[in-house]
């Protein structure tokens, strides 16, 4: 029989988490999986339950929770010769990689995925020894939405976050920044830098309209400093999906780069504080196989 670990932080989708991982254990039974499930009680027990489940050959991992709970169990795969398939139960705030792979943000409509036979290849980034699955960005509004307390995000959900960012855009926030990306270079003072895999960021799915979970690259955006009636209209570029195009943004895309600058500055890594610049990041193409709805 087929093997399906089941990883679900049990905080996450308020009182029906556990509800829903039976429900997805008993699907997948029905297709003929054994299923082990685990509950993490800490920071970093995804990962290690990951870790178990690549030693083992287990043919499925089931992510169940939010961005932070994915990010920590495909951070499992980082050296293991065995990658079981991935299938993710979106039951956070944002969930940007489901939202990428078209994958239903209603967990019952997920949970019904985990029967399709349809797989796709997707790409990770890697900063230093860490791996991310949706984003890398770094700016002191980068900082700031790290911060949103977990009250504010149940609470207000995305909403949390644009009213954090807006508190931080109206103060002091521009950084000098230095960026080497393949073969060329950008310096210069900036609000927020962005690196993408997928086409949604913070729950903004055409932040880079052009970006495909497995075409190989970094989607770089950096927001220079500017006015409140400047970011204004780069916030409108951003909701049309057209951030690349606007004056105030310098967009590219790329393989490896390198990024530091002048001040102390963190970088925010799939919604959670990262390490502090300098940094680098690359792109290890079609690193991963996500299990995804026959129709996506």
């Amino acid at each position: 029989m087929k093997r399906a670990m089941i990883i679900i932080n049990p905080s996450s989708g308020k009182e029906d988490a556990l509800s829903y991982t039976e429900q997805a254990a008993e699907l997948l039974k029905e297709h003929d999986y054994t299923v082990e499930v685990r509950e993490t009680k800490k920071e970093f027990d995804a990962t290690t339950y990951c870790i178990e489940a690549c030693e083992e050959k287990y043919d499925l991992v089931v992510s169940a929770g939010g961005d932070g709970t994915l990010h920590e169990t495909i951070n499992g795969f980082m050296s293991s010769t065995h990658k079981p398939k991935l299938a993710v139960i979106p039951l956070g705030t944002v969930n940007d990689f489901a939202r990428a792979l078209h994958i239903p943000l209603q967990p019952e409509k997920a949970i019904q995925s985990l029967q399709s036979s349809t797989t796709r290849m997707a790409d990770l980034g890697k900063v230093y020894d860490q791996l991310f699955v949706n984003v890398v960005a770094a700016g002191r509004l980068a900082s700031s939405l790290s911060e949103v307390p977990s009250k504010e995000k149940s609470k207000l959900g995305f909403f949390a976050y644009v009213k954090e960012g807006f508190k931080t855009i109206t103060g002091d926030a521009a950084s000098t920044i230095h960026i080497k990306y393949d073969d060329q270079s950008w310096e210069g003072s900036a609000l927020l830098f962005i690196a993408a895999l997928t086409n949604s960021v913070g729950g903004f799915e055409q932040l880079a309209p052009s970006a495909e979970i497995d075409d190989g690259y970094l989607h770089c955006f950096i927001i220079q400093d500017t006015n409140l009636v400047n970011t204004a209209a780069v916030g409108t570029s951003l909701l049309t999906g057209n951030l690349e195009n606007s004056k105030h943004v310098h967009a590219f895309k790329a393989k490896h780069l390198s990024i530091s600058a002048e001040a102390p500055l963190s970088t925010n890594i799939d919604g959670e504080t990262g390490i502090s610049l300098p940094v680098t990041i690359d792109i290890l193409p079609s690193f991963i196989e996500v299990l995804v709805p026959e129709t996506a």
